[in-house]
């Protein structure tokens, strides 16, 4: 009974530390630069993104959100120098090709995802395309089913608290941890195609909102002409 309050008071009052990414550039991922966003960064492209109303909204919103966390690694790494496609950056330290991006992008994507923000969507693999012998990769997602429910809204702990849980009989409270955040899932035992999308950053300037296309009209080539 002990260890468990224990455990519930350094739950409740260990610090949060900051995201550290290792993102890619120098293309085919040769080089890798650690940078790290400050919690409340986090935190509030978190929230920007839980305030979505749909799945197109959650998309637009995520496709920002990944263009800020860009620039923001470009203030600690080389990758500002990145340009859009492949050619206006040649020869340039810190330029990203597809492979890059399509796993950064992918990186910055599992961190949001693990961080609640996503409710219509979850992170799928990264998505290749060919054409004669070029090939082109971006992060993706798959919508979901069933959108889950909204996170609860959870009010500051006192300072106080911590100590009184130690003190209390707290049975019923620990019992009803995990249980606030009521979660859905989609109806078992059907088989259901649901509608998958690419997060291209490859596309766009640095730190700019990431390409948004239907995986089935990026399969057959379509996004921006950036040759």
């Amino acid at each position: 009974m002990l260890r468990r309050v224990l455990w519930l008071v350094v739950l409740l009052t260990a610090p949060v530390r900051a995201a550290e990414l290792d993102i890619c550039f120098n293309y085919g991922c040769q080089n890798e630069a650690r940078v790290s966003f400050e919690d409340s960064l986090i935190e509030r492209q978190v929230t920007y993104v839980q305030q979505a109303g749909s799945a197109q909204d959650e998309r637009r919103r995520l496709a920002e959100v990944v263009g800020l966390l860009y620039r923001e690694a470009g203030r600690q790494s080389p990758i500002h120098a990145d340009r859009k496609g492949d050619y206006l950056d040649e020869g340039v330290y810190g330029k990203m090709d597809c492979i890059d991006h399509s796993e950064s992008t992918t990186r910055m994507l599992a961190m949001l995802e693990a961080s609640g923000a996503m409710r219509f969507h979850r992170l799928i693999g990264q998505q290749r395309r060919s054409f004669l012998i070029f090939q082109h990769f971006s992060a993706a997602l798959e919508e979901l089913e069933v959108p889950l429910a909204r996170p609860a809204s959870v009010d500051p702990v006192a300072d106080y608290v911590p100590y009184l849980l130690v003190l209390c009989d707290c049975e019923d409270l620990i019992a009803k941890q995990g249980t606030d955040m009521e979660k859905t899932s989609a109806v078992a035992g059907r088989s259901v195609e649901l509608p998958r999308f690419v997060i291209d950053s490859w596309f766009v300037e640095h730190g700019e909102p990431a390409v948004i296309l239907p995986l089935g009209a990026w399969l057959g080539g379509e996004g921006p002409n950036v040759q």
